[in-house]
């Protein structure tokens, strides 16, 4: 039986039972969107760690809050060791809910410690072994493509990115509909002019003149980082673009979204990082919402980032190049409601370098069990995927 005859055999099987629920049979019909945050989020805030002491002693200003339903700033509440970001409240928590999404920290690249923005995303894209050499011409999506049948990728991309590179042609359709700054420098001059005879007015130019200082300190990094990527607010105002195209054309995708490198006043339950999440939290939503309930149940969406971000906070309010960090998985179908993949106490004794998350769930494991779920992909051809791969099962499918 050759493996396209074998995945008709599988659709065709009886629905299966895992821990109490209904799961069907790998399906030729699936689709997956990989979203890559350029720039490095910041975990840790994100996936709240709110059972350890040594996450609010190495946050003083940047930490979220325990739960509590009597405080909007406060933690989500997702199990007794940890919570969500307050900003994703009524976008990816009713999710968590719904058991349609699941996350996996200590995540990321076990064998690349550069901490280099653009070293380790083309690591990611190209799935290859950070210690051998490189084959730029071909991305672990491109392989993905080449074993599966019935597949019509697509990059929502200004250029074709590394993760797609190999020999079949494969589309890229420009979202980078970047949005605008909260308050640009007309309005900033029209706000001077509004408080230039009050007591108010030193600060509010020095508030101003701030901005702008942190904003030259960091942009270019920042954009460099981002490496053309969209904004997350470009995101949110293309995602139900995106979600028409994957339920009526596309069932392989990827996007990235830029803007996460938060050195500086990266903010704790309010402020630049809230904001960003906020934007990613309601670009997703609206994605799953314009998929549609059938597509949906079909449809795996799997978030990543180059790496996480310091534990412990800077002394200008941000985080700075980290290692291990937390990877979403959503889906209609999908076994979650859950944090999964192999996990420790957050603990000084615990960080990587005295500094970071460690790295306990390789992204190539990750992704090459989740293949093996998903489209009953067998060992030789996880492996011309990843070589040298153990595929990690992680029950998220």
């Amino acid at each position: 039986m050759n493996r396209r005859d074998l995945i008709k055999a599988f659709a065709a099987m009886a629905p299966l039972t895992v821990a109490g629920r209904v799961w069907a049979a790998p399906s030729t019909d699936a689709r997956l969107l990989v979203v890559f945050l350029r720039g490095a989020y910041d975990a840790a805030n994100v996936l709240v760690p709110v059972s350890s002491d040594f996450y609010y002693h190495s946050r003083p200003t940047l930490g979220i809050a325990r739960p509590d339903v009597g405080n909007p700033n406060a933690a989500l509440s997702l199990t007794s060791e940890w919570g969500l970001h307050p900003a994703l409240r009524d976008s990816v928590f009713p999710l968590w809910g719904k058991r349609e999404i699941a996350f996996v920290p200590f995540a990321g690249t076990s064998d690349d410690l550069t901490r280099s923005h653009f070293e380790t995303q083309d690591t990611i894209e190209l799935g290859q072994s950070a210690g051998r050499a490189r084959d730029y011409r071909s991305g672990f999506m491109s392989r993905l493509a080449g074993e599966l049948t019935r597949v019509k990728p697509i990059a929502f991309t200004d250029q074709l990115p590394l993760i797609f590179r190999g020999k079949t042609q494969i589309p890229n359709n420009s979202i980078n509909n970047v949005g605008k700054p909260g308050v640009d420098d007309r309005q900033a001059q029209l706000i001077r002019q509004m408080y230039a005879q009050s007591n108010l007015a030193a600060s509010v130019s020095e508030g101003f003149q701030v901005r702008d200082d942190v904003y030259r300190s960091i942009s270019q990094e920042m954009m460099a980082a981002n490496r053309g990527a969209v904004s997350p607010r470009g995101f949110e105002l293309s995602a139900r673009r995106i979600g028409r195209l994957m339920r009526e054309q596309f069932n392989l995708g990827f996007v990235d979204v830029g803007g996460w490198d938060t050195h500086v006043n990266q903010g704790a339950a309010n402020g630049y990082l809230a904001d960003r999440l906020g934007e990613l939290g309601r670009a997703l939503a609206g994605f799953s919402e314009e998929v549609g309930p059938a597509a949906w149940r079909d449809t795996v969406v799997v978030v990543i980032s180059e790496f996480g971000r310091t534990f412990r906070e800077n002394g200008d309010r941000g985080t700075d190049h980290g290692h291990g960090s937390v990877y979403w998985v959503l889906g209609g179908g999908i076994n979650g409601g859950r944090i999964l993949g192999q996990q420790i106490k957050v603990e000084q004794a615990t960080l990587f370098q005295n500094r970071d998350y460690p790295v306990l769930t390789d992204y190539r494991a990750m992704f090459a069990g989740l293949f093996a779920r998903m489209y009953g992909l067998d060992a030789p051809a996880l492996q011309r995927i990843f070589a040298g791969v153990h595929p990690a099962e992680l029950g998220l499918v």
